[in-house]
Parts: C-alpha cells; structure tokens; sequence
C-alpha cells in the first residue's frame, strides 16, 4: 500500500513540474510574442494597412492626436494671431467644434495667461460632416489636420524677449466604430516679444 502511494507521489509531482514548465515556456513565449510587435518608438507607428499578415498595432489616444504651434512674434501692447495645428492620425477623427450633440465631447482649446500675454476665444475651422456606425445621423467632425487660430495680445508691460503659453487641447479621438475616453492635448505657443 505504501508503494501505491510513493508511486501516486511521483507521479503528482511530475504533473506538478511538467506544468510548471509547460507555464514557463507559454509565459516566455508570449512575452517574446508582445515585446516583437510593439513599436520601439511613438513615432515608429504605422497606421496604413500593409500587404504584411501581421496585425497593425494600434496607436493610444495620445498617439492619434498630436498639437503643435506655430511662433508668433507681438510688440508690447499689441495684438496678433496664433495656431494651433492638431494632426490626426489616418483612420480617426475627433469631434467638431461645435460638437453635432450635447453628449459628444467638442475639441476645445484653453490657453492660460503667461509673461504678460492673454489669449482671447478661439476659432475653430470648418467640420466635415461624416456617416459612421456608432452614430445614426452624421457627425461633424475633424479629420488629417485642423487648425485651430486665436487672437493674442501682449500687455504694455510685457517683457520684451522669448516667452511660451501653455496651451491644451480637450479632444476625444475615434476610429469608424468606438471612440475613446476623452484626452488632452498639450504644446506650447513660443512668442516673440518686442
């Protein structure tokens, strides 16, 4: 009876180290398998189909929208335009501002007062009106790029030379069938003060 028992022992114990190992080598298969298919840098995705097999990767929501700002040079007390290009990566959009429905989440600028410097209410560019499947009627929305421009004036007081204003961009990006949570968007507007 002991004998049993010694040989049902063993043989547990060899089911126990085979599947252990067996976890083992599925676990290291499949971090192998994660690292090799995400990019090595944010700018290294690639969002166009490929005749390749293998699934694209999907960027994040931080990934599809990008801003940036082109420089502005204003004199002390004066008043002049800036803007703010948002780049949206093929394959997604993000809401109109104005948004087509209240629950949907409008882009929308905010640019904070700096080193003398007030940005006034910004004009947003003409939507596209566009059909998706999540949505019953058309959407306006932004696709590829907008370009988002405000009026900025300098104090009297301004000091003269190089300063930024931070700005931040409220978007929610989507694809042809979902779209994310909400995000925001940051650059900085550099001015030249003179």
């Amino acid at each position: 009876m002991s004998m049993m028992k010694k040989k049902s022992k063993e043989q547990t114990l060899r089911r126990q180290t085979f599947m252990f190992l067996y976890c083992a080598l599925l676990l290291c298969a499949c971090a192998g398998s994660n690292s090799s298919t995400q990019p090595a840098s944010s700018e290294a995705i690639n969002t166009t189909a490929t005749n390749d097999t293998t699934p694209a990767v999907k960027p994040t929501p931080a990934q599809i929208v990008r801003a940036s700002a082109d420089a502005l040079t204003i004199k002390a007390g004066g008043t002049t335009d800036a803007s703010v290009r948002l780049q949206i990566a093929d394959g997604y959009h993000i809401n109109a501002n104005p948004a087509s429905f209240s629950y949907l989440i409008a882009t929308e600028l905010q640019v904070a007062p700096a080193h003398g410097l007030n940005a006034g209410k910004p004009v947003y560019p003409a939507s596209v009106s566009k059909k998706f499947q999540f949505a019953p009627q058309p959407l306006a929305v932004y696709e590829h790029e907008a370009l988002i421009k405000l009026p900025v004036r300098a104090a009297a007081d301004a000091p003269k030379g190089t300063a930024s204003l931070p700005a931040q961009v409220r978007v929610q990006a989507c694809d042809e069938e979902k779209c994310f949570p909400p995000t925001t968007v940051k650059t900085d507007i550099p001015v030249t003060i003179n």
